[in-house]
């Protein structure tokens, strides 16, 4: 692997101070290089590009169906979040029954990682399943006296049966 790091924070790393145990060799190298041929090409990048618009548009959509969970898009190219109305851990909470990783940030954000090779479909079922995890946040946050949130998104993600099956396209 490399670092860099100014002249004053390099010096505190002296040989044998600092390592990686696979950093360096000869696989993890022929990996690094692979993926640096495959993305410097203006082909992928451009791929990157669309795919990046395409996941935009359909969380624009996502945002424009449920107004009362979430706020607006945020960030650039495929990192992505969504500034939600609810809190974002029962955001989370929910597309992980649902099928789907996001992970909460820093101002009621809920970030999005999809990996620069993502196709079209993948999105496509990605935001479909933040769609079915966003009716059971909206489900859960409905005035109940009886039933906590945390129960009713699980609930809703078994009647969903998200564990099997996939939700229809």
């Amino acid at each position: 692997g490399a670092v860099l790091a100014t002249e004053e924070a390099a010096s505190g790393m002296t040989a044998g101070t600092h390592g990686s145990t696979y950093g360096g060799n000869p696989l993890a190298c022929a990996v690094g290089c692979a993926v640096m041929d495959i993305v410097a090409e203006p082909a992928f990048l451009d791929t990157v590009n669309a795919r990046a618009g395409f996941l935009r548009q359909k969380l624009e959509g996502l945002i424009a169906a449920h107004p009362d969970v979430f706020e607006g898009v945020r960030g650039m190219g495929l990192m992505l979040g969504l500034k939600c109305k609810v809190a974002p851990i029962d955001v989370v909470k929910a597309g992980y029954e649902c099928g789907v990783i996001t992970v909460p940030a820093a101002d009621n954000v809920v970030r999005l990682l999809p990996p620069l090779n993502i196709s079209e479909e993948e999105i496509s079922e990605a935001v479909n399943r933040l769609d079915f995890a966003a009716d059971a946040v909206r489900e859960a946050h409905r005035p109940d006296d009886c039933v906590s949130v945390k129960h009713k998104l699980v609930s809703r993600a078994r009647l969903l049966n998200f564990a099997s099956t996939r939700p229809p396209a």
